[in-house]
């Protein structure tokens, strides 16, 4: 199903996708994997937050290796978002960022965006070797966002 079959999204549902993304905090980091506690990378989290959002996921995920679309220089996630997600202009928290890890390479990260207690920017992602964890969103992660998305809720 695409984006455009869901309702725009409701102005207050950044709270709610936070919550349901600091759930996830502490889960191990698993490649491929989409199961709160047990073990996520970062589509995964994605995955699961879309799956506790909506239920069942919007398309099948193929297999992936961690250099993603790298050799085929193929900006697959960013398609994939696309897709599903709505693509919007200004972040705000809730929103879905997908992102580079270097600059000049695909899209290969996502991460939801939030806010600490004490006012700046964070990051909930599943980042390998650390599991889902909560970073500031530093100008060094700024620079490399590609997109910048929001979850639909609801269906029209």
């Amino acid at each position: 199903m695409t984006a455009a079959a869901y309702a725009d999204p409701d102005p207050d549902q950044g709270g709610e996708i936070v919550a349901r993304a600091r759930a996830w905090i502490g889960t191990p980091y698993r490649h491929q994997a989409s199961c709160r506690g047990a073990g996520t990378d970062c589509l995964g989290l994605l995955r699961g937050i879309w799956r506790e959002i909506h239920g069942e996921e919007p398309e099948a995920v193929p297999a992936y290796t961690p250099d993603w679309s790298e050799p085929q220089r193929s900006e697959d996630l960013l398609a994939a978002a696309g897709r599903h997600l709505l693509p919007v202009a200004e972040r705000r928290p809730g929103d879905v960022l997908v992102l580079r890890m270097r600059d000049g390479s695909v899209a290969k990260h996502v991460g939801i965006l939030a806010v600490s207690p004490q006012g700046f920017e964070t990051l909930i992602h599943a980042y390998s070797g650390h599991g889902v964890v909560e970073s500031a969103l530093t100008p060094a992660w700024a620079r490399r966002i590609a997109g910048i998305f929001r979850f639909p809720m609801g269906r029209s």
